[in-house]
């Protein structure tokens, strides 16, 4: 850097699992170039332990100043805040970005951007409003075998792409781990087809260069839920994991005393706020689907099938893009099984199966073209979450970038995508309950 450039002043909200990513990375590899000088949450516990994480990893470190969710405008005042990353429950982030952008910062939001399209309104109309910048932390897109599909598409090696057939599969310790937390009201998180799903959505819009017109879709609470687990014989009496013994050998159940990080940042703070982390996945109060089906009509004239399941025997996905001039497939398996939840001092927090010992897959990426032999792509992924996306997303978010550099695969996203990436879970959100197609633009006009 410069030495006449000042790190930019950063400030994160929300410091729940996922705000550590941020945490260390502003704390850490990335303190030159942009300093973390403000934490803010509903939560003080939580908020030290960010802080206690951040010495361990860099002694001597004085802790991060920080602020009680009340005194957020306080903070970008006193803190002298450039930038701030929002990271909290997703019906909140609106009011985050919205009071940053009109405090004169700049934004990067964890997706998706928020739940609903008078929400995007707001941070539509503050972004056009203000000048200022909101970037949507869109990890999926600097995956690096998602980017070799962005180049394939581009260069036509299919030539124009007529369909798109897109599985998501999340297995029986992800997908239950959505039922447990506050993503289980809709009001919270606005389903999977918002939370989830937008990574998803976003996907295609950037792969085929698109925006979504028409979707008509189908979608329901199948296999979670109190009324299924009773069904099943699935369901087992009580409201939280922790300290019930009908919980004690339940598979579905997640014990946050066998994870010291889950102690540590949600057992411990729950006397500050009243959060459980760990409650039934077959108890009352799932507002959410878990097995949707979704139509897609695009401006390119492409659509999509789209299904998400969230009780698979195994995680990971399949997509198939079908073309004028051949056929480009990829698969996925993050893990081929899932075992049964352990219990001990050494149990993760991390709810992914593959990172718990889970088998792990493959990635194939094939190229069908019309008249000649099948050829796998062969691509190499990084180290880190998300097949090495959420590395490259932190250094392009926070790292130095040569003087007029930029990203041919236009990874970078902006309000407006995270507005077109939340369209199509809202519209499906809409025909789930209407049973009639959606036009995506008397949903949310871009």
């Amino acid at each position: 850097m410069p030495p006449d450039t000042a790190p930019r002043r950063c400030a994160v909200v929300g410091l729940g699992a996922r705000a550590r990513l941020y945490t260390e990375a502003l704390g850490g590899p990335y303190a030159d170039r942009a300093e973390l000088v403000g934490l803010c949450d509903v939560n003080t516990h939580r908020m030290a332990v960010h802080n206690g994480w951040i010495s361990a990893a860099r002694p001597g470190r004085p802790p991060v100043p920080a602020y009680p969710a009340g005194r957020f405008d306080e903070m970008l005042r006193r803190e002298r805040v450039d930038l701030v990353v929002v990271c909290g429950v997703d019906r909140t982030h609106d009011d985050y970005i919205v009071r940053a952008l009109e405090a004169g910062c700049d934004v990067v939001t964890e997706k998706p951007m928020t739940t609903d399209a008078a929400r995007a309104r707001r941070i539509l109309d503050a972004r056009r409003r203000t000048g200022r910048e909101v970037r949507v932390a869109f990890n999926y897109r600097y995956n690096p075998v998602h980017a070799a599909v962005r180049e394939i598409l581009a260069a036509g090696r299919i030539g124009e792409v007529g369909s798109v057939h897109f599985e998501w599969l999340l297995d029986l310790r992800h997908g239950a781990d959505y039922f447990r937390r506050w993503h289980r009201d809709k009001a919270n998180s606005g389903g999977l087809m918002v939370h989830k799903a937008t990574h998803h959505f976003d996907l295609v819009n950037w792969w085929l260069d698109t925006a979504p017109e028409t979707v008509f879709a189908q979608g329901g609470l199948f296999f979670y839920g109190d009324e299924a687990g009773r069904r099943r014989g699935l369901a087992r009496d009580y409201t939280r994991a922790h300290g019930s013994p009908a919980a004690a050998d339940d598979p579905f159940a997640v014990h946050l005393a066998d994870s010291a990080v889950l102690t540590e940042l949600y057992l411990d703070a729950e006397a500050e706020d009243g959060y459980h982390r760990d409650q039934n996945v077959f108890g009352p109060g799932v507002s959410i689907e878990d097995d949707m089906a979704v139509l897609v009509r695009y401006a390119s004239g492409a659509t999509l099938t789209y299904h998400l399941t969230a009780y698979a025997p195994w995680e990971g996905y399949r997509i198939a893009f079908n073309g004028s001039e051949g056929r480009l497939e990829l698969l996925v398996e993050e893990s081929t099984w899932t075992r049964p939840a352990a219990r001990g001092a050494g149990a993760s927090a991390v709810m992914h199966g593959a990172a718990v010992g889970d088998a792990a897959g493959r990635t194939e990426l094939t190229l069908r073209r019309f008249w000649e032999e099948p050829v796998e792509v062969k691509v190499t992924t990084g180290e880190g979450g998300h097949g090495g996306g959420d590395a490259r997303m932190l250094a392009d978010l926070f790292g130095e970038r040569a003087p007029g550099a930029t990203d041919a695969l236009g990874r970078a996203a902006d309000a407006t995508d995270g507005a077109r990436s939340l369209v199509t879970g809202l519209a499906a959100n809409e025909s789930f309950v209407t049973g009639l197609p959606v036009r995506a633009g008397d949903v949310l006009d871009i």
